[in-house]
């Protein structure tokens, strides 16, 4: 049998996907049956417990097939977005529902239960959450679980923006949390796809597959705007030749550091530059 990455292909010793016969062993093989997020955030966890580690995060709206559901509250399956693997709460999926028409383009955004700003909010939702939206009523949408949302904090599902460094600028002082995927706590490569996925770029979860998958190779010392730079485990964003926008453990925030002074960091913590990838 030919190795598999376990984070992007749901297999287990006792059960896998249907789709996997004949590629990896398993005590039995299943079909999924598909969900929806229906929580504003959801925890991919590696194993199926509150104390395990985060590996990633999913939005409000996206897709989940579940394979099996273990009786104790936990969910094993994958994510159709980029495809990652782990064990979510079974109370954070729901039923898929009609296609999302909208999604969240402000850092973060309120739900509220009816057109008044002074009501309390029903929830809190993060950029990239998606929904459907059934009319407008002044300022606010409404969407079809009965949120009303400002207007201006949504667009289209389709929507791109043309500078996903724009985007990643809007976290900047989050603080870092590993796997995080929102404002609440987010980490390198999730600021990175978070940003590339509102600019419509397809981009997997980890730094190590972004490095593979993503952009041209360029050069440490000609930095443009949105160029990646990846060390083993890490990734940043140039925003210009001289500074670096990204997620990190030294500064528990997305921040803004000169380019030359996180390299020196970087490298003086044991760690070289792996590679610059530019964007077509």
């Amino acid at each position: 049998m030919v190795a598999l990455d376990p984070r992007t292909h749901p297999y287990r010793a006792d059960i896998a996907a249907k789709f996997l016969r004949g590629k990896v062993e398993a005590g039995r093989f299943v079909d999924g049956t598909l969900h929806e997020i229906t929580a504003p955030s959801a925890a991919l966890r590696r194993e199926p417990s509150h104390e395990a580690p985060l590996d990633t995060e999913a939005l409000m709206g996206e897709r989940f097939i579940a394979y099996e559901f273990d009786g104790e509250g936990w969910a094993w399956g994958q994510l159709l977005g980029d495809g990652y693997v782990g064990y979510m709460a079974a109370e954070a999926l729901g039923r898929p529902g009609t296609p999302p028409t909208h999604k969240v383009i402000a850092r973060l955004t309120l739900g509220f239960p009816g057109p008044d700003i002074k009501l309390p909010p029903r929830a809190i939702l993060p950029f990239g959450a998606r929904l459907v939206v059934t009319r407008q009523s002044g300022s606010f949408a409404i969407t079809e679980g009965g949120y009303y949302l400002p207007s201006k904090h949504l667009a289209p599902v389709d929507a791109a923006t043309p500078d996903f460094v724009g985007v990643a600028e809007m976290f900047l002082g989050a603080p870092y949390l590993w796997g995080g995927k929102t404002a609440m706590g987010i980490d390198c490569s999730g600021l990175v796809q978070v940003a590339l996925q509102a600019a419509g770029i397809v981009c997997p979860r980890d730094s190590d597959m972004q490095e593979q998958a993503l952009g041209e190779p360029a050069s440490i010392t000609e930095l443009r705007r949105g160029d990646l730079v990846f060390w083993k485990g890490h990734v940043a964003i140039a925003r210009d030749p001289d500074t670096l926008l990204h997620a990190n453990a030294y500064a528990m925030a997305v921040a803004i550091e000169p380019a030359d002074e996180a390299i020196a960091r970087i490298q003086a913590a044991g760690s070289d530059v792996t590679s610059v990838k530019r964007l077509g």
